[in-house]
């Protein structure tokens, strides 16, 4: 009897344990909501768990600010972690399918060179990453903060580890025969087999770049040209005693709807990406 209580009273606190971390987690979530919904002489009045009627108000004035371009700040934020999930992703899977599908010379020296670029800090490289940009014209552009996703070390070793467990090279070399390009290969029969794992990189990688703030705030300079994190970061400049605290809810709100409509609708590829693989010969 005791033996049969014992694995349901873990079942129950295992439970219990994920109801208060879930809870902790969308807490701020919920009020952040409810502040957006807030005038900020509501809001100065302390916290309440009840909504208020100022949210159409809030994403007005939003929108009316014309010292604060937010909406053309997510448009800008849209467009650089697009192009960076979609760039990072392909030619990630495209090296990683390269030094996974190919025995030459220097291809474990390859290999280790990436792992070597994995563990070097961004900032080492800040100072010459922004004279090569300047040098080239790009200052002041979004470019320099999409086309170096193009070279990830860290999803290339995850697509790596992917492509190990998943892709049978017999399923290669019997396309090779059949007469396929080795490019027809890689993006008709590789990639559809890779779909979960990019779709979890499309994720981290989309998150990243609308997370960016080092990057953008070093190279970018014109107001209609920044990205959602240099935006609220400016928040912190302004005088507090003209704050107006349920816009800058709302703005705060709305810069993360594109991350949790990205989340939801990939969010089925986490698990399969980390559980589903092929059979490997």
């Amino acid at each position: 009897m005791k033996s049969q209580k014992t694995p349901r009273l873990r079942t129950i606190m295992a439970y219990l344990v994920l109801i208060l971390l879930s809870f902790l987690c969308l807490f701020f979530f919920y009020i952040l909501i409810i502040n957006a919904t807030r005038s900020h002489a509501d809001l100065q009045k302390g916290f309440s768990a009840l909504p208020g009627g100022y949210l159409l108000e809030n994403l007005k004035n939003v929108a009316n600010d014309g010292s604060f371009p937010m909406f053309k700040g997510i448009v800008n934020s849209l467009i650089v972690s697009i192009s960076t999930a979609a760039l990072c992703t392909y030619f990630s899977s495209l090296t990683a399918y390269g030094l996974y599908a190919y025995d030459f010379k220097g291809k474990k020296i390859a290999f280790t060179f990436i792992m070597a670029i994995l563990v070097m800090p961004t900032q080492v490289t800040a100072m010459g990453f922004l004279r090569l940009i300047t040098n080239m014209g790009m200052y002041d552009s979004l470019l320099p903060l999409i086309i170096p996703s193009i070279a990830s070390p860290a999803v290339f070793y995850f697509m790596y580890s992917y492509l190990q467990s998943s892709l049978p090279l017999s399923l290669v070399e019997a396309a090779r025969i059949d007469g396929s390009g080795e490019f027809m290969t890689f993006n008709r029969i590789v990639l559809p087999i890779m779909k979960p794992a990019i779709a979890v990189q499309a994720i981290f990688t989309f998150v990243g770049a609308w997370n960016n703030y080092f990057v953008p705030a070093l190279v970018i300079q014109s107001k209609d040209k920044m990205t959602v994190p240099i935006l609220i970061a400016t928040l912190r400049g302004a005088d507090y005693m003209n704050f107006d605290m349920g816009k800058i809810y709302t703005m705060i709100m709305v810069a993360i709807v594109p991350i949790i409509i990205v989340y939801l609708f990939l969010s089925k590829y986490i698990i399969a990406g980390i559980t589903l693989g092929g059979v490997k010969e």
